[in-house]
Order: C-alpha cells, then sequence, then structure tokens
C-alpha cells in the first residue's frame, strides 16, 4: 500500500512510519515543518502541510491508498483551554482531498475519553476532565464530522492516556471503550493497531477502543499527573 501519515514526527506517527516500512509499505510522511535530521528509508517520502489550511494539503494525496493521521495537540497549559482545531477543520480539509484524490480510507486516532471519562482512579477522571475536556469535546466533533461522511471508510481508533513506549502485542481491542479499570495505551501498540486496520479493512465506520494494564510506576498519580502538567 501507498500510505500518507499526517503526524509523521508525533510519538504515535513517528512509529507509524517505522512500523509501516517494516511492513513493506510505500509512506509519504507528513509533518508541519521537516525536522532537521529526517529518516532516510527507501519507499520513504517526507512532506510538509499544514492541516488547518485546504491549500495546505492540496496534492498531499497523489496516489495515496490510505491515510493515517496521528496528528495530535500538545496538552500544555496554552492549548487546553482553547486547542488549536487540529481535529475538526483539519479532518475537513484532509477529507476534502480526499474526495478529490478518490482516496476513501481513514484510520484516525480519536480517544476512549470521548465515550465518557469516568476511567480510572478517581483522581485520574478528574485530572482529564480539568485540563483535557476541550481536547476530548473537538475529538468528538470529529467523529460527528466522520459519521457524515457516508462515501468514507473512517476508523476512529479510541486509546486511553497515551504512554510513549514500544508495542507489546498485548493490548486489548474492546468496542468504543476501554473498560473501567484500564487508562494506559502505548503508542507503538496504538500504531500497530492503526496499520492493522488499514491493510485488513478492520473496524470500517467504527470506533474500537485499545488499552492494556501498566504497571503502578507507569500508571500511578506522579506518573500520569507529571506528563499532563508537561
Amino acid at each position: 500500500m501507498h500510505i500518507l501519515i499526517y503526524g509523521a514526527d508525533g510519538a504515535t506517527g513517528a512509529r507509524l512510519v517505522r512500523m509501516a516500512l517494516d511492513r513493506g509499505h510505500s509512506v509519504r510522511a507528513s509533518v508541519k515543518v521537516l525536522p532537521d535530521d529526517p529518516l532516510q528509508a527507501d519507499d520513504l517520502e517526507w512532506v510538509t502541510s499544514d492541516v488547518l489550511s485546504r491549500d495546505g494539503v492540496r496534492g498531499d494525496l497523489d496516489g495515496i491508498d490510505a491515510v493515517l493521521n496521528a496528528v495530535g495537540i500538545d496538552a500544555g497549559p496554552g492549548t487546553v483551554i482553547d486547542p488549536p482545531p487540529l481535529h475538526t477543520e483539519g479532518t475537513r480539509n484532509i477529507l476534502a482531498e480526499m474526495r478529490t484524490a478518490g482516496c476513501d480510507r481513514l484510520v484516525t486516532i480519536s480517544a476512549s475519553f470521548v465515550e465518557t471519562m469516568s476511567r480510572g482512579p478517581i483522581w485520574f477522571e478528574a485530572a482529564a476532565r480539568l485540563g483535557l475536556s476541550s481536547i476530548f469535546d473537538q475529538m468528538g466533533e470529529m467523529e460527528k464530522i466522520l459519521q457524515a461522511t457516508p462515501w468514507l471508510r473512517w476508523t476512529a481508533v479510541r486509546p486511553g492516556w497515551l504512554l510513549d513506549e514500544p508495542a507489546t502485542g498485548e493490548a486489548q481491542i474492546f468496542d468504543d471503550v476501554i473498560p473501567e479499570d484500564l487508562i494506559r495505551t502505548r503508542t507503538g501498540d496504538l500504531a500497530a493497531f492503526m496499520l492493522d486496520c488499514a491493510e485488513n479493512d478492520l473496524h470500517i465506520r467504527a470506533t474500537p477502543a485499545i488499552a492494556r494494564p501498566e504497571p503502578a510506576e507507569k500508571s500511578g498519580p506522579a506518573a500520569v499527573l507529571s506528563e499532563m502538567l508537561g
């Protein structure tokens, strides 16, 4: 397959690029600003895009079979109150270019907390509601945009709170929302599952959730709150 990966320089996106190449795909890796020392490989092409502009994604989809959207919003103090509309306007711009190019397969990152924030211990739920509700609200709007696009074969993967660690092969997949006792999803597991969905046409027009148990040092208050506070 010829795969376009948006957010290719992010935690999940960078893993997607390497995994897709390892699985024999051709990859067009999209970033807003080209890194100083980008990965070089056969079947890898770097492009710069601005998903917040219709012109900023023009031409990105030429020859592409599937889009993997790993664009994320930095959950820092400057963005949690009024996050940039990457998931809403960005999605609309990507879909418009997909329609023009005749590409109908999209796998994108959403969040299990779009369904409910009643997950994990009470301290985690309180922190998520306080610091991340605006971002989750935007992801919910993104899912409504996907649902209202009849020609699109989309999958909105709903991880828990992301943990930037390699894939384990042990992640569990659930319908729509992770169980109440889980809060974390490894970026490696998320990337592997997104590629599985694209390769095998899994979970078309659906919102599968993904997570796995993590030890206390990775899922306890100290670890999670330190990440939330940046």
